[in-house]
């Protein structure tokens, strides 16, 4: 598996920044629809008081509803991790519940508590969560569809196989971000970019916001707040498609 890898440096900044922000920042670039890249309202954040995560999808699929041929509920853990070294840098689980509607839980205490021993940021389900409150206290971040007390006949189907979760293809390697807001995709061809682009998008949003803050209730000089944001933005715009263009 050969995926592009952002230094740690990178990975740290996109860290800085809320999901929505990154999701702005991606759609100065123009290489995907508005609507395109990011997971639906299904996917919530379990604990929205924790920091955004950044890394890479280490996808697999979960069974709950019918028991497994052979094997007990974690038996495919540890070739799970295993294969967390084919991640180019922090996993981020990505299980997609095969089963419609979730009949149980994808994941608890012990499984998170496994997956951050050996690396992980969070894990992101289409199905349900459980041992909330353990899970919080290991600050292990997590997204699911909602809870569910027990974990059926759970067991993992497939490992490292491109699965649909939150209304989006997500495929081994993938680069996301996410946080109390949602999950996005990041396209590996701009990660570094939207990274260091961040600060200049934040930069011209505080144009309006500083202006809004003051106390200053003068329509015309908001306009021209708001007026000078959206040049700002636009030349930040121009800016990042000719680099990408040109790269």
């Amino acid at each position: 598996m050969s995926i592009p890898q952002l230094s740690a440096a990178d990975l740290a900044l996109l860290r800085q920044y809320d999901t929505p922000t990154i999701c702005n920042v991606i759609e100065l670039f123009e290489i995907q629809p508005r609507t395109a890249g990011y997971m639906d309202g299904r996917i919530r954040s379990c604990f929205p008081e924790m920091p955004p995560i950044a890394g890479y999808a280490a996808t697999a699929t979960i069974r709950c509803a019918f028991p497994r041929s052979e094997g007990a509920v974690y038996s495919s853990l540890d070739d799970q991790v295993s294969r967390f070294s084919e991640i180019p840098g922090p996993p981020i689980v990505v299980f997609q519940d095969l089963d419609d509607p979730a009949v149980a839980a994808t994941f608890g205490e012990i499984m998170c508590s496994t997956y951050q021993a050996f690396g992980a940021a969070g894990l992101i389900t289409s199905g349900a969560a459980r041992d909330l409150d353990q899970v919080r206290r290991i600050g292990f971040a997590a997204f699911s569809n909602g809870v569910i007390c027990s974990h059926g006949y759970s067991h993992i189907v497939a490992v490292h196989a491109p699965v649909r979760v939150g209304g989006i293809a997500v495929h081994p390697g993938d680069l996301l971000h996410a946080d109390a807001n949602g999950v996005t995709a990041i396209p590996h061809a701009i990660g570094s970019e939207v990274a260091h682009v961040a600060s200049e998008y934040v930069a011209a949003e505080n144009v309006i916001l500083d202006y809004v803050k003051s106390g200053a209730k003068d329509v015309k000089k908001f306009s021209e707040a708001r007026q000078e944001c959206m040049r700002q933005l636009a030349e930040l715009g121009k800016r990042v498609r000719v680099r990408s263009a040109t790269a």
